[in-house]
């Protein structure tokens, strides 16, 4: 779950990460009154969840009240695009408005789960203000790297090769470390996938400062934390994985056009791959899960022909759990329910497969079965092409 730059500090300050004085807004009236009370120059910040805000236009200098509300009012409304909104957008509805700073250095500060080690690492640079990608990309050795088992959690030993690594020395190298141990308990705390704060500033003054910050978490998580689940904002999500998450269903909605139905991860991560072999381009990710009932695999069903780029489902299923039969009494039901006339592949192997088959082949509907994924693959892609 992602959550807006605002409620990430709100979060930070939680565990005394110090970030800019701000606070957000929904009008321009309210954005210059806000510039009012903290004096001087401010800075207004589209609130959506993507990066790149900047360059879109999202995020602009404003040296008075007047000025504040007058620049709040191009932003809010306006519909940003940046390389994470995909070419529509997203409309912004609300602006952070916060104290403008005068920055000595921009430096960059994240922790994220390195799955390959299977530990959390933070990571820091002093190519602050970039996206971190780039860097890593471009110049690796810019970036240092501690891996931190959660069972020790931070140590002096991690904090001095972060600071060190920032060139920091004297006051800073101190503010620093009480900086990373105060970031590296908010992500234990809870349960986050990636805390990010780039720029991490260094002020004119020598203070440390969240100047951005973002914060994701663990879905399998949030049920420990009600008080995370009231920050995420429906709005800023697809209307079809918010109607999914309804009914406990796993999907995410891609660009091509052929639906994918799968039971398992790695299988519908395997699916997606040989679509795209065939020559063909998956609509979305969809795992039903092992124990789904006909009832959630119609809502999947529903759910996924609601994308109006699909041409064509591909439906591959290994019956463990999920037995065949229950998936055919499932998707005879849905096309029955939901007057679906587009090409639907099936491929299934496994427990009752043959009883499945059976069920699909005296059902009366026009489904074309597969032998195997490449077979279930190649006829989903000229389905999808209508061939």
């Amino acid at each position: 779950m992602k959550i807006h730059e605002y409620q990430a500090k709100m979060v930070l300050t939680e565990f005394g990460v110090p970030v800019p004085r701000g606070r957000v807004a929904d009008t321009a009236p309210l954005a210059g009154a806000i510039a009012q009370e903290l004096g001087g120059t401010v800075v207004v910040k589209a609130q959506i969840h993507a990066g790149g805000r900047g360059k879109g236009g999202g995020v602009k200098l404003a040296k008075s009240p007047q000025e504040a509300e007058q620049v709040a009012s191009q932003i809010l409304g306006m519909m940003l695009k940046t390389h994470q909104t995909g070419p529509e957008g997203q409309q912004v509805k609300r602006v952070l408005v916060e104290e403008g700073m005068n920055i000595r250095q921009e430096l960059y500060l994240g922790i994220v789960i390195d799955r390959k080690v299977g530990l959390p690492v933070i990571m820091a640079s002093s190519a602050g203000g970039m996206e971190i990608e780039e860097v890593a990309r471009t110049r690796p050795e810019a970036i240092v790297k501690v891996h931190v088992d959660p069972a020790t959690g931070v140590t002096g030993f991690h904090t001095r090769k972060l600071s060190f690594g920032l060139g920091l020395d004297g006051d800073l190298l101190k503010g620093a470390a009480d900086f990373v141990t105060r970031l590296w308990r908010a992500f234990g705390t809870k349960d986050c996938s990636l805390a990010e704060i780039n720029p991490l500033v260094i002020t004119a003054d020598g203070r440390l400062l969240a100047l951005d910050a973002k914060m994701n978490f663990d879905d399998n998580a949030l049920y420990r934390h009600p008080e995370i689940q009231t920050l995420r904002d429906l709005d800023e999500e697809s209307p079809l994985e918010v109607e999914a998450s309804r009914f406990n269903l796993n999907y995410i909605k891609l660009d091509g056009n052929v639906g994918c139905m799968v039971n398992g991860a790695g299988l519908a991560m395997a699916t997606m791959d040989i679509i795209k072999l065939a020559g063909g381009e998956p609509a979305n990710f969809l795992d039903v899960g092992g124990g789904a009932s006909a009832e959630q695999i119609e809502n999947a069903f529903r759910i996924l022909i609601s994308d109006a780029n699909v041409r064509a489902v591909f439906i591959n299923i290994f019956g463990g759990i999920l037995r065949c039969d229950r998936l055919a009494e499932g998707v005879i039901k849905a096309v029955k329910t939901l007057g679906v006339s587009l090409p639907i592949v099936i491929r299934m192997e496994g427990t009752n497969v043959e009883l499945g088959q059976r069920m699909l082949a005296e059902s009366g509907l026009n489904f074309l079965t597969a032998q195997g994924m490449k077979d279930g693959a190649e006829k989903a892609v000229r389905a999808a092409r209508g061939a």
